[in-house]
């Protein structure tokens, strides 16, 4: 079997959805399942056994680290030498509504995947009164779909609520063998702490960005002495959180993967994570592994 999956971002990028993707690419690969991305390009050409085809763009304003645009026809004919069993569109949009039509072309079936709360964050952003489109365009795009998967039970009811047909729910889990109390670390601990490890450490993991509301960790900051917060992460939001936290005791640690990531989990005391517009949230659950 070949499967063709289209996403919005990809690796060198590090957030949710790449690390869904990544997964799920491994679990394919395992399964004998040959596999092909398309993807903004952003200098990756593979992972792993998976070839990566890039399909040039240009910078997203809520999204400046990322370049985004659409498909061309030599994507087109990329991916029919490759010629995929299904295509597999990761919360289509920009590369992903232009995969649908190559996947119409091709005859091939397709599936859909919800990961963005694009209606919250339209109210987040200050143009709430679009959610009524957001919802309208949503329903259509994932309708075109063969078929659609939410992450969670809370998101399937909103993709049904809005119309949309042919919902399956993508149950979704960590490594238990890479995420756990085994990882912790007094070098990890020190470093999350800068230096202060007999502290309480509070950890957030992800990305630094406005919709996150990381900003109102700073009244826990402030109401609760002996407190750090160490933030794993990076974003277009980073100055001004630097600015915003600037006088308390907070570590802008930047990216950790791999079995420094592990540590973080396993080193700090507690995990906090403040944003509303999750739809799955895959950091809560690898902080409590």
């Amino acid at each position: 079997m070949r499967i063709a999956v289209f996403t919005e971002t990809f690796l060198p990028k590090t957030d949710g959805i790449v690390t869904v993707v990544c997964l799920l690419l491994d679990h394919l690969h395992k399964r004998g399942i040959e596999t092909v991305v398309v993807a903004p390009k952003m200098g990756i050409d593979r992972y792993n056994a998976t070839p990566v085809i890039g399909v040039p763009g240009v910078k997203m304003p809520l999204y400046p680290e990322l370049r985004v645009g659409p498909p061309t026809l030599s994507t087109y004919h990329e991916v029919k030498r490759f010629n995929p069993d299904i295509v597999h569109l990761i919360h289509p949009a920009l590369v992903g509504i232009p995969g649908m039509l190559m996947a119409k072309r091709l005859d091939v079936p397709m599936l859909a995947s919800f990961h963005l709360d694009l209606a919250r964050i339209s109210h987040h952003f200050g143009i709430g009164f679009m959610e009524p489109l957001v919802d309208q365009l949503t329903k259509i795009v994932f309708n075109a779909a063969d078929h659609s998967l939410a992450p969670s039970r809370q998101v399937m009811d909103y993709m049904e609520r809005i119309g949309i047909e042919r919902v399956g729910l993508w149950k979704r889990g960590v490594d238990a063998e890479r995420f756990n109390p085994s990882f912790y670390s007094d070098a990890m601990r020190y470093r999350l702490s800068d230096g202060h490890p007999d502290e309480t450490i509070m950890l957030y993991v992800g990305r630094l960005s406005h919709e996150k509301q990381i900003s109102h960790l700073k009244a826990v900051l402030e109401q609760v002495p002996g407190t750090r917060l160490a933030l794993v992460g990076d974003g277009p939001a980073r100055e001004d959180l630097q600015a915003h936290f600037a006088g308390t005791k907070t570590n802008f640690v930047g990216y950790l993967k791999g079995e420094q990531l592990s540590q973080a989990y396993a080193s700090a005391d507690m995990f906090v994570f403040p944003s509303a517009m999750e739809t799955f949230g895959l950091v809560v659950v690898e902080a409590m592994a």
